[in-house]
């Protein structure tokens, strides 16, 4: 199989970039994932993208003695075959242009069963560019930062009877005590999977009583119907009431769109997930196309539409939920009870 000379550049993403990818990829397995050398790894890649490359590179720099797999030339049970001999607490690294089809095999799912532990990186061509280097950014792995804030937040938010998200001169009000939050901060201690979809930072939850949350939100980005980032040229503003959304303000062909679709076939507007992002390397003024990436931004986003997988309602039937659309939040300031918890762009919790 080919090398690539990891000393150079490659395409758009410059030499410093791909060093910064080995460091940040060495801290998640090190810190994150607990990677021992004793334990087999293997990494399936392709080469359809500058940024699928660049990774494949740096975990090569991080993995020298891994099994490397070119999805692009490898025929689908030889790439099956490759994992027959992993045990439990081996890795998987998967780096995906888009995301690999490998027949009906669900492959992560089937990773985790074996107890594998498992990085996966996906859609990466649609980070092309400076986009790119964004997305290398967002893989630094702070643990001080992630397992500390993620933890104090998920703490406030449990014992939290309300919240309240300021989205500059609107409020949108959370009346109702929350779920348990749940953590994706790198921190697999007491879980049964060890690892996921990378990058990470978010801690969610979402109302225990849905009907519970009323209010205005302004947006200003949401995932559209190729699952990519839609920025207005202004905020998009939710009326809420019980929950769902009854009037948009100010909205978008592209945005009538999505609520089209939620509507055709679920007959209303949902406001399910309250997430809590986490990760620094995007924002407002720093994005990326991929919407499943840029859910990780520093800031508040929510969902639309009845599907959650994580957290049940008695009202919402889960054969009938087919939409979870991501929206961001413009936010000024997030409060848990009377306790400012977000301001001028960071949490202050700790």
């Amino acid at each position: 199989m080919s090398t690539i000379d990891i000393t150079d550049s490659i395409g758009e993403i410059p030499a410093q970039a791909i060093n910064d990818a080995t460091s940040h990829i060495r801290d998640i397995l090190a810190l994150a994932i607990e990677y021992s050398e004793n334990n087999a790894a293997v990494v399936v890649f392709d080469g359809q993208c500058d940024l699928a490359l660049a990774l494949a590179a740096a975990y090569r720099r991080c993995l020298p003695n891994a099994q490397f797999i070119d999805f692009d030339v490898t025929p689908a049970p030889e790439v099956h075959a490759a994992f027959v001999p992993l045990n439990p607490a081996d890795l998987v690294v998967l780096i995906q242009s888009s995301a690999f089809r490998l027949d009906a095999y669900r492959l992560r799912v089937e990773l985790f069963k074996r107890a594998l532990k498992v990085i996966e990186h996906v859609h990466l061509a649609r980070m092309p560019g400076l986009q790119a280097q964004h997305y290398i950014e967002s893989l630094a792995y702070d643990a001080e930062y992630f397992r500390g804030v993620g933890n104090a937040l998920k703490a406030r938010i449990d014992k939290a009877r309300c919240g309240v998200v300021d989205s500059g001169g609107e409020r949108l009000v959370f009346g109702s005590p929350f779920e348990s939050a749940k953590l994706n901060v790198g921190d697999y201690s007491g879980m049964t999977n060890v690892g996921g979809q990378f990058p990470i930072g978010e801690v969610f939850t979402e109302a225990q009583d849905l009907e519970a949350v009323n209010g205005r939100v302004r947006i200003f980005i949401f995932g559209d119907t190729s699952f990519s980032v839609n920025q207005p040229a202004q905020p998009i503003t939710l009326v809420v009431e019980k929950g769902r959304v009854v009037e948009v303000i100010d909205t978008t062909p592209e945005f009538e769109t999505v609520l089209a679709l939620i509507r055709a076939h679920e007959g209303e507007v949902w406001l399910r997930e309250l997430g809590f992002g986490m990760n620094r390397a995007f924002s407002a003024q720093r994005t990326v196309s991929d919407i499943g990436t840029y859910e990780r931004m520093c800031g508040i986003h929510l969902s639309l539409g009845a599907k959650h997988g994580v957290y049940s309602k008695p009202n919402i039937k889960r054969k009938d939920a087919k939409y979870h659309v991501d929206v961001f939040a413009v936010t000024e300031a997030v409060y848990l009870d009377d306790e400012l918890v977000y301001r001028d762009g960071a949490w202050i919790v700790s």
